[in-house]
């Protein structure tokens, strides 16, 4: 039996990117960073954390060899992986680093276009977007027309949202059009529809994704985004590894945001929950459920979103610790024919300045029963991830990538 499970940890760079400069983010280091301060002690947080940097498993699976391939940077005490694993580090080909972008080369299509952005001016959104905004969606006005965190623009102007009715739009140096709106004040079903509305009008300034950020609360000190998260993005340009294992007839199980993220195109099924631990739940139940030729897809977004967006270096350590300390249970799931991948989007240093993701290589680590793992070495592109894939579900090469499915002696 051939399974497929790709598990992304949402940011979880390893920094080294060759073209990080023209990003502003030589030296970005997700990984390094976090490492080094919990060394230091600089991510000790009374009741949440302390010490190293403690996530054994994915030692074991090669994560200290993976950064060092990446950029040279020697981490964790020494350990070697287990026999079965297999470890390396992937650069980015396509332009941005944004989630769809890496989601997408990580499913073996490359995006070679440049995504459109919004200036980080104040109005930040073209005057004939935003009438277009407000008159089609039928509101008084809009909040915000700028760059900004999400949690800090609620906080802002979540008390006159409520007051007046105008949804709060953003944006960042992504390619992406933020709308948070109160899930009771103005409804989480009008929000999605608006958000909708929204992505037709961005489409023809190539605008990535639309978000729809909901959050609760009556005041300032008291407003708390939701998962109830959406995000509308525009469909992959050419087929991905998720149509071509739909079209012959395999399943696709989407775990978290990954639904999302294609636009829905070469998905089988959606799980979604609230938080990573709830996720991994999700994703443990998937690979019950999944047969022969199958792959699940899961996103573990939290570390990104809730830690990597708002620089919280013990919170990112933390989920960290808490996600190697239930690998294990995905390991013992596995079976004779499985192949099981760890990977991330793009980094998001959370020692980094500013808040948003960082131009960074990515981790790729992963084993399965019977394999010889060992070294795969720099990848030049993550869509090297997509068609090891294929190739170990059975498909034909893809037009993008190489598989580096023979070096770890996967079974086709």
């Amino acid at each position: 039996m051939a399974r497929a499970f790709l598990f992304v940890l949402d940011s979880f760079g390893i920094g080294g990117a060759a073209d990080a400069e023209r990003y502003g983010d030589a030296g970005a280091n997700t990984f390094g960073h976090i490492a080094i301060a919990c060394a230091e002690g600089r991510a000790d947080r009374e009741g949440l954390r302390k010490g190293p940097l403690a996530v054994p498993n994915m030692f074991s699976l090669g994560l200290a060899r993976a950064a060092e391939t990446a950029t040279g940077l020697k981490l964790g005490n020494g350990e070697l992986p287990q026999a079965t694993a297999f470890h390396g580090a992937a650069q980015e080909v396509s332009s941005g680093k944004d989630t769809p972008s890496g989601h997408w080369e990580i499913a073996a299509l490359p995006i070679r276009f440049d995504w459109g952005y919004f200036p980080d001016t104040v109005p930040a959104f073209p005057a004939e977007l935003t009438e277009a905004i407000i008159r089609e969606g039928k509101v008084p006005g809009i909040l915000g027309n700028c760059h900004a965190p999400g949690t800090e623009i609620i906080e802002r102007f979540g008390e006159e949202h409520i007051r007046t009715g105008k949804p709060i739009c953003y944006t960042s140096v992504d390619s992406v059009l933020q709308i948070a709106a109160h899930e009771t004040h103005f409804g989480l079903e009008r929000l999605y529809e608006f958000c909708k509305m929204v992505r037709r009008l961005v489409d023809p300034l190539n605008i990535g994704r639309v978000i729809a950020r909901p959050f609760i609360g009556e005041n300032a000190g008291s407003f708390e985004r939701t998962h109830n998260r959406r995000d509308y993005a525009v469909p992959p340009p050419e087929p991905t590894l998720l149509d071509r294992l739909t079209a012959r007839g395999s399943r696709v199980i989407a775990v978290g945001k990954i639904g999302d993220i294609f636009a829905h195109r070469g998905i089988s099924e959606v799980r979604k929950a609230a938080g990573n631990m709830a996720m991994f739940d999700k994703a443990l139940g998937a690979i019950d459920d999944a047969g022969e030729g199958d792959l699940v897809f899961a996103n573990f977004v939290d570390f990104d979103t809730e830690f990597g967006h708002r620089r919280d270096v013990a919170g990112y350590a933390a989920a960290l610790e808490a996600f190697d300390r239930r690998l294990p249970e995905a390991l013992a799931k596995l079976k004779q024919g499985d192949l099981l991948i760890l990977t991330a989007d793009h980094g998001n240093d959370p020692t980094w300045r500013g808040t948003d993701h960082t131009r960074e290589r990515i981790p790729v680590i992963g084993t399965g029963p019977g394999l010889k793992g060992g070294d795969i070495g720099l990848r030049t592109t993550f869509a090297d991830i997509g068609e090891t894939v294929a190739e170990h579900l059975g498909l034909a090469r893809g037009r993008h990538g190489t598989s580096f499915h023979a070096t770890i002696g996967a079974h086709a």
